[in-house]
């Protein structure tokens, strides 16, 4: 049975970091493409970063270029997301997702529950 479980969320100040993790079980992660979205409180759920399985390559979106990295450690069948110079508009529910195939545009096949992340002073 797949399943997908985050750890790592919490409060932190304007400029401060954070590192996510999410368990995954039940497929290996070279087979699946996997990464990172996030929900802020009434607005739309957005990608914000995804590593693909056939070569390893990395999206991440705009808003957070140069600030987060993704990372994928096969042996612990885990993939972490490093979220630096973290802002207040950073603040959401991040939620690790596993593709069905192994491009970041295949579908979402699960969703880990959620950890809250809170960008404060």
């Amino acid at each position: 049975q797949l399943q997908l479980v985050e750890s790592g969320g919490g409060l932190v100040q304007p400029g401060g970091s954070l590192r996510l993790s999410c368990a995954a079980s039940g497929f290996t992660l070279a087979s699946r493409a996997i990464g990172w979205f996030r929900q802020a409180p009434g607005q739309e759920r957005e990608g914000v970063s995804c590593i693909k399985s056939t070569d390893g390559s990395i999206l991440y979106a705009d808003s957070v270029k140069g600030r987060f990295t993704l990372s994928r450690d096969n042996a612990k069948n885990t993939v972490y997301l490093q979220m630096n110079s973290l802002r207040p508009e950073d603040t959401a529910v991040y939620y690790c997702a596993v593709r069905v195939g192994a491009m970041c545009f295949d579908s979402v096949d699960s969703w880990g529950q959620g950890t809250q992340v809170t960008v404060s002073s």
